[in-house]
């Protein structure tokens, strides 16, 4: 046993058990200077009253404190419900009222019996699934351990994509759960689709008002001075985008492959922006010239006409080019389509038997294939009005800051294919790849706090990212090496063909050279390659196709060791087939080489989510 430190406390030389450690590692993760020291400032304050029976002041109790509280608890994928959540804190705050911002994933579940007023923003991922922060809280709330809420007063506000079976599946659940342990809705629950504030800024309107109406607490409440204050807005955000030079446009497959992945280099210069391993940078894209007039044409309009629309006058082309989305299909406007063809085909399709046949649809269609399938008649006021805002895209970061200092690099696969009918693109990947070096560009940062790095450097990672998902794993390895930290770097990657698709080989082959990737595990399904080494002299033919999932089984004891050594597990990329390939292989891992039951595997996997080391961002 080691001996007390000189001069200090025994009390103040008992270390931190590993958990409190990392609370503490959360709670300053992304502090400054000044508010590390106002923090040990307070917490000195802290510790002397508790040192002093006789000046010690009791604590408010849960329920009075949660009396005159608005809570403000949001489960957020790419960001979204987040946002939304910050804004309706910041408007309650700004109208004198005591409120609680709360990440699912740190609400303190025990509280929520003593809650009096909460209101849930919060998005359905793919088919019907929470996002990553808030499976823990869904998983409460619908079991047996949930209390009684006859004092609670709530409201939920939905996000979700129409063209997904189980649309705002999520919130749904919780506001039929809440209202069945006895809460009382505050006002009904709102679903927002795509086009977000359509439904949010009056849902929003309504929830402040009705807070206003509803916290009026008996007897003032003691002022607390937050521990960790809303930040401020940056300079340049999501509604008003910075114009970034476009540094570097370089393809980085093979003229042979069937996939064109661009790496992309921008110049944040001026704009002070800040990120971190793990965020996303967003575009405001704008849609193909080529499809614009495709549109204009089909349906025999004049682009010069000018339209006027939710208080906006512009160019019909500037409406389809800038402001509405074509390369997404959505039910709302197969469903303004099918009134203004008045086609049958289309009509039963919205029945809600054809479920599959509408998905079918509005995964392989865009509005310009709904509009020569079946023509209709639209007048262009009429079009804009119909059709979805364009929103922006989200890609993941592919650098570390603190490498490439002013300038942000993404990893971008260009949507382009022929459907028989013409070519067909992705809006922003299109944009990205038409633009050449010198172009501006509007961007934002998207921060991700659910999708970073352990804030103890020494700790293993282990990464998954196919395809285009290894964008953040490449800024990750970077930060890593930057900062000199001690813990193993391992990295799974897998794509369609070794020659033609391995995304970044240069670099990896080099980081492992140096020290800075310790593994690289490879998965190139349609080379069928038998051997996960990196020596392309190694690959042998196999009937099988091998994916990232299939690395993961075979390497089951030693990525097993590696997390009950406190490694943090990764997964970035697509959430519909590999995320669920990858998080049922793990399931099994756990069973097999951790000998636990698949319920036990399952809160093995969940208890990973909240300590922050088994983080997915997937899309």
């Amino acid at each position: 046993m080691s001996a007390p430190l000189p001069n200090v406390p025994a009390a103040l030389a008992t270390p931190l058990t590993e958990d409190r450690l990392g609370a503490l590692a959360r709670v300053t993760d992304g502090l400054d200077a000044h508010a590390l020291w106002w923090l040990s400032g307070y917490a000195a304050g802290l510790a002397s009253r508790a040192g002093n029976a006789a000046q010690t002041v009791p604590a408010p109790a849960a329920e009075a404190q949660a009396a005159g509280r608005l809570t403000v608890v949001y489960g957020s994928q790419t960001g979204n419900a987040k946002r939304l959540a910050e804004q309706l804190a910041r408007q309650g705050e700004a109208a004198g009222l005591a409120v609680r911002l709360v990440r699912a994933d740190a609400y303190p579940v025990r509280e929520l019996k003593d809650e009096r007023a909460l209101y849930v923003v919060i998005s359905t991922q793919g088919d019907g699934d929470p996002p990553d922060d808030a499976r823990a809280l869904v998983d409460f709330l619908a079991g047996k351990r949930a209390p009684e809420l006859k004092q609670l007063r709530y409201a939920v506000l939905g996000l979700g994509d129409s063209s997904y079976p189980q649309f705002c599946a999520i919130g749904q659940k919780l506001d039929a759960r809440l209202a069945e342990l006895g809460a009382t809705r505050l006002l009904p629950r709102a679903d927002a689709d795509l086009d977000i504030e359509t439904i949010a800024t009056p849902w929003l309107a309504q929830a402040l008002a009705k807070a206003k109406e509803a916290l009026k607490p008996s007897a003032p409440l003691a002022t607390v001075t937050p521990l960790r204050p809303l930040p401020a807005a940056p300079t340049h955000h999501r509604e008003a985008p910075f114009s970034a030079e476009l540094l570097l446009n370089q393809r980085i497959t093979t003229r042979g492959s069937s996939k064109d992945v661009r790496h992309i280099e921008l110049s944040l210069e001026g704009s002070g922006l800040h990120y971190e391993p793990g965020d996303a940078l967003g575009l405001w894209p704008t849609n193909p010239p080529a499809l614009v007039d495709a549109i204009l044409s089909t349906l025999e309009l004049d682009g010069d006409e000018s339209i006027e629309h939710a208080g906006h006058a512009l160019p019909l082309r500037q409406w389809l080019s800038d402001k509405r989305e074509l390369t997404k299909l959505a039910r709302p406007f197969v469903a303004s389509h099918a009134a203004q063809a008045r086609s049958d085909d289309l009509n039963r399709l919205l029945a809600p038997d054809q479920q599959p046949a509408l998905a079918k649809l509005l995964e392989h269609s865009q509005v310009i294939d709904l509009l020569r399938r079946h023509p209709a008649a639209w007048t262009a006021q009429e079009l804009v009005a119909a059709l979805r805002p364009l929103t922006p895209r989200l890609y993941s970061i592919a650098s570390s800051q603190k490498h490439v200092g002013n300038e942000v690099h993404l990893t971008v696969a260009h949507l382009e294919y022929d459907d028989g009918d013409g070519l067909r693109w992705g809006a922003a990947s299109n944009h990205f790849a038409r633009a050449e070096e010198g172009a501006r560009l509007p961007v934002f940062i998207e921060h991700n706090e659910r999708f970073r790095l352990p804030a103890d450097a020494s700790r293993d990672i282990v990464m998954v990212g196919p395809g285009t998902g290894v964008a953040p794993f490449r800024a990750f390895v970077q930060e890593r090496a930057t900062v000199g930290a001690g813990g193993r770097n391992w990295l799974l990657f897998g794509n369609p063909h070794f020659r033609s698709d391995f995304l970044y080989q240069v670099e990896w082959q080099q980081a492992l050279k140096d020290g800075t990737l310790h593994r690289l595990d490879l998965a190139f399904s349609r080379d069928h390659v038998k051997s996960p080494h990196m020596d392309v002299r190694a690959f042998a033919r196999d009937s099988r196709k091998v994916y990232v999932q299939d690395r993961l089984r075979e390497r089951g004891r030693e990525l097993f060791d590696w997390l009950e050594n406190g490694a943090h597990f990764y997964v970035c990329g697509d959430a519909t087939r590999m995320a669920k390939d990858v998080h049922d292989t793990l399931l099994s891992i756990v069973v097999e080489h951790g000998g636990r039951s698949a319920e036990d595997a399952n809160d093995y996997l969940n208890t990973l989510q909240q300590q922050g080391r088994y983080a997915r961002d997937v899309y």
